[in-house]
């Protein structure tokens, strides 16, 4: 945070600003690894912009906490909460760490954009000019995500961001707009926005084998970090020491394909012309293994038997994108079913991140039942009784619990 701003204690929300926070963090670590796959300066300046604004955000909430503690009663249900204010804290300087990579030129091989599973879909920073036939209209007149896939994943606004864009949200010219969706939706959104043709960038060659596992190491780092971070919030919100515990595995394994990770860029070092260009792949897995262990440090206090306090769980409901739990009933459709067969993300706008099995059945690895499916995919099958834990709108939430409630 530039130190000659000045920040004074103001009566806000806790859970106001806690959702705010979730909000920023999720969104830091999305523009993050997004500036790296499109080697992007313009959406790298964009997470330092974030960054600023969390770390006021941070100092607020600590402020708020401070004043809201008068007892030991109070110290012990208001210390997890302070692990949350922590740990998005943590996020945040690491998605900054990562946007240093692409603006100082630290090096990155060409293949991580191959590599990096966005690479299905295309973020783009557009300023929306004056004439732009979106300005002046809202998201819900716009329809884009129905009539082009795109996504507005943030707005900012003379130097204000908006984090939650919805139906009711005006383009106004001027904005800067961060669309997120697929490369033909988004060349359509961002000509209309801009006047100006949106131009992808050019496809990698293919690396050597160790520097091709190093890179696939990172990607599935990335993954696990994600995962960790909407457990954590599931573990919180839900209060389930299950979830918590899925979690401490979670990081485990980050830390694990960090140290395989070391010897694959050593190796591709020793082969390289240039050994110094593969210098941003090690601040990047760097960065990736502090979200994990930030996402650890979110579920800690379930881990240790702290209640979770109400208005953590109130800031996790009442954020951008949400998470929800639903228990597959035998007379929904989705019973019996892939998550392909169904295919619930596009069907509900909700994405699975994590499905329990009851306890007379397994899982597709023949584990016994009672074992928590983390990441599961498009062939996972759902089975009546199933918990299920997913992430998206709170739109696509009501959708989904109707449809897993058959």
């Amino acid at each position: 945070m530039d130190p000659t701003v000045s920040v004074e204690y103001e009566p806000v929300s806790v859970k106001s600003v806690l959702s705010e926070m979730k909000d920023t963090a999720e969104l830091l670590i999305d523009l993050s690894y997004s500036a790296v796959l499109l080697g992007s300066d313009d959406v790298a300046a964009e997470v330092l912009e974030l960054e600023e604004k969390m770390d006021v955000l941070q100092l607020r909430a600590r402020m708020s906490l401070l004043m809201a503690c008068r007892s030991t009663e109070d110290a012990e249900a208001l210390a997890p909460v302070l692990g949350m204010v922590g740990a998005a804290e943590k996020i945040s300087d690491a998605a900054g760490d990562i946007a240093k990579i692409v603006l100082e030129d630290i090096g990155l091989p060409d293949t991580m954009r191959a590599a990096l599973p966005e690479a299905l879909e295309t973020l783009v920073r557009a300023t929306v000019a004056a004439d732009s036939p979106l300005a002046g209209e809202t998201l819900g007149t716009l329809n884009l995500e129905t009539e082009t896939g795109v996504r507005a994943l943030a707005i900012r606004r003379q130097g204000d961001w908006l984090l939650n864009p919805d139906r009711e949200t005006a383009i106004e010219a001027g904005d800067v707009v961060l669309f997120r969706g697929p490369e033909s939706g988004v060349t359509e959104v961002y000509r209309d926005a801009t006047g100006e043709e949106y131009e992808p960038p050019e496809p990698p060659e293919r690396a050597a084998q160790d520097l091709d596992r190093a890179v696939s190491s990172i990607v599935l780092m990335k993954d696990m970090a994600e995962l960790a971070v909407d457990l954590a919030y599931g573990a919180v919100l839900f209060d389930s020491e299950a979830v918590a515990e899925e979690v401490v595995e979670l990081e485990a394994e980050v830390d694990a394909l960090q140290s395989r990770f070391e010897a694959w860029v050593l190796r591709a070092a020793g082969d390289s012309d240039d050994p110094v260009s593969l210098r941003g792949l090690v601040h990047l897995a760097r960065s990736t293994e502090v979200i994990s262990d930030a996402a650890l440090e979110m579920s800690e206090g379930v881990l240790r038997g702290l209640s979770t306090h109400p208005v953590v769980a109130e800031a996790v409901q009442e954020s951008d994108e949400i998470i929800t739990q639903a228990t597959i009933a035998a007379s929904s459709d989705f019973a019996g079913d892939t998550i392909g067969e169904q295919a619930i993300k596009t069907a509900t706008g909700m994405r699975i991140i994590a499905i329990r099995r009851p306890s007379n059945q397994s899982d597709r690895t023949g584990r016994e039942g009672g074992d928590w499916v983390v990441s599961p995919g498009p062939e996972t099958p759902l089975q009546a009784g199933d918990v299920v834990i997913a992430k998206g709108t709170r739109t696509g939430a009501e959708r989904f619990a109707e449809l897993a409630g058959g």
